[in-house]
């Protein structure tokens, strides 16, 4: 019986060697490819048109463009197209066309007040065989049939269509590049790692078809299309953030944002208003401010959003007003996340300002990218 004993025991602390073998082989593999993912730096210059396409040296990125449409009814419709492209840290070294090296997710959504709350979907995939990527050197995402280009000329062509809905829309640039914060390097919190890569194109002018029940609509309008990317994007104590980007009325362009920390506070925030001449007026944490207005409770989710705000950005006074309420997308099946997506106007000293969308994420639970 001893001997018995004694022979469990080896295979016993076999089995444990074993084991404590592959977790170390699984960390060593996760230091690596920590290591090959390079940080976000302050004097990097963006250049295009490779700074369009992918960046597979960084942790996460996407395209993400939000836009008012008008139908031939003059029906006001939001929607929101986003395409991620996330690298999963490991089988980097892995020559199988079958290693999950990258995932790519993409969002579609659509704000109709007829409906009364946002319709959406969202697919995910890993990357291979032609079926998903995000391609290096422009713009040029797919997945599965949904797909998202950037031609020579710098029209995009969205093409995402489901049983119940899609879009298919060309989007045309009518204004330069603006690049964010520090000339593309985008601060996200008060560590010098924790930033992106990030530009925008307002005031894209849109035309294209929404469909419905398989039935094409004529739509115009304008978007806004943002890329990011980035490696360590939030501070540990980040709860989520408000974002909103605008397309003002006089031709102007409006982004701000604050990063929320977990008891509530602030810990980050930046805004930039560029005119229609092209001069742009930065402010820094201090001078800008995200205070609710109003609040709706998801029945969805039970989260509460501010879904209407006020917005300080220096001496400027901004209220968001929604397009309509129920406009809170579940995610939950592919980017894990839960978030307010939402088609808002924007007004100005009482006065009709434009209209943009105003993000809100980290209202269900703490936002980890």
């Amino acid at each position: 019986m001893a001997e018995s004993k004694n022979t469990g025991g080896r295979y016993c602390l076999h089995f444990v060697s074993i084991i404590m073998l592959i977790l170390n082989l699984a960390a060593a593999e996760t230091i690596a490819e920590s290591s090959r993912l390079l940080p976000v730096v302050p004097d990097y210059k963006l250049t295009f048109p490779h700074d369009y396409g992918a960046h597979q040296d960084f942790r996460i990125e996407w395209w993400y463009i939000t836009g008012w449409l008008e139908t031939e009814d003059k029906n006001p419709l939001g929607f929101q197209v986003t395409f991620f492209r996330y690298a999963t840290g490991h089988n980097h070294e892995n020559p199988s066309r079958f290693a999950a090296k990258y995932l790519i997710i993409a969002h579609l959504a659509l704000s109709d007040p007829a409906v009364g709350k946002l319709m959406h979907t969202e697919k995910s995939a890993r990357e291979g065989f032609d079926l998903a990527y995000a391609r290096q050197g422009n713009t040029d995402v797919k997945l599965d049939d949904w797909t998202l280009v950037r031609e020579e000329d710098g029209r995009y062509q969205v093409d995402m269509r489901t049983g119940d809905f899609g879009l298919q829309l060309s989007l045309s640039p009518t204004q330069m590049l603006m690049l964010q914060d520090q000339n593309g390097f985008s601060r996200k919190g008060p560590k010098p790692e924790q930033a992106s890569y990030y530009y925008s194109e307002p005031h894209l002018s849109v035309t294209g078809t929404v469909f419905r029940q398989n039935k094409p609509v004529a739509v115009s309008g304008r978007a806004w299309l943002d890329h990011e990317w980035s490696t360590a994007y939030l501070d540990p104590e980040a709860d989520g953030w408000d974002w909103v980007g605008a397309n003002l009325d006089d031709g102007s362009s409006l982004m701000a944002f604050q990063i929320r920390n977990k008891d509530g506070g602030k810990v980050w925030a930046y805004a930039a208003l560029r005119d229609v001449s092209g001069e742009v007026k930065f402010f820094n944490p201090e001078q800008v401010e995200f205070t609710p207005v109003r609040t709706w409770k998801s029945p969805h989710t039970e989260a509460i959003y501010p879904v209407a705000m006020h917005i300080r950005t220096g001496e400027i006074e901004w209220q968001l007003t929604p397009l309509l309420d129920d406009q809170e997308l579940d995610s939950r099946q592919s980017t894990g996340a839960v978030y307010w997506e939402g088609a808002v106007t924007l007004t100005r000293d009482n006065q009709p300002a434009g209209r943009g969308y105003l993000e809100l994420t980290g209202y269900v639970k703490s936002l980890a990218l």
